[in-house]
């Protein structure tokens, strides 16, 4: 079965002081684990705009999406009917402006920022553990 194409948003923000970097973990409804905000292709939306419309939604997040992937991870979505199907999610980052309490799913999933390197821990699938690890590198300079 061949992968279907999801898009993500890294949702990150950047102490101006200490130049420490965290990102927004939120939970996933099915399982409750950590993830990053996602969805399936949209009609009229560019993949980018897709991975920013999924950070409002899921996360309350509003702030400056960039138009190219910092890369891509595969996972197994487990559907309701307890098959699974291969992904292949397109990360972009996305750095936060705002933080709205009420979204559109704001009672069904936690938020949670932590560190790149606590990010990497506490998610699953082993390619984003990967990007979240590079995306870190960038900032320690």
């Amino acid at each position: 079965m061949a992968a279907r194409q999801q898009y993500a948003a890294l949702c990150y923000r950047q102490d101006k002081k200490t130049k420490s970097v965290e990102v927004l973990l939120i939970t996933s409804r099915d399982t409750g684990r950590w993830v990053t905000p996602k969805g399936w292709p949209m009609a009229n939306k560019a993949p980018h705009q897709v991975a920013e419309q999924e950070a409002f939604e899921e996360a309350g997040i509003k702030g400056k999406i960039a138009d190219a992937p910092l890369g891509s991870f595969s996972y197994l979505k487990r559907l309701d009917d307890g098959r699974s199907i291969p992904c292949e999610v397109a990360l972009y980052p996305l750095s936060v402006r705002k933080m709205k309490t009420k979204f559109p799913e704001s009672s069904e999933r936690e938020r949670h920022w932590t560190s790149l390197e606590l990010a990497a821990e506490m998610v699953e699938e082993p390619g984003l553990k990967t990007l979240l690890l590079d995306f870190a590198a960038k900032f320690a300079n």
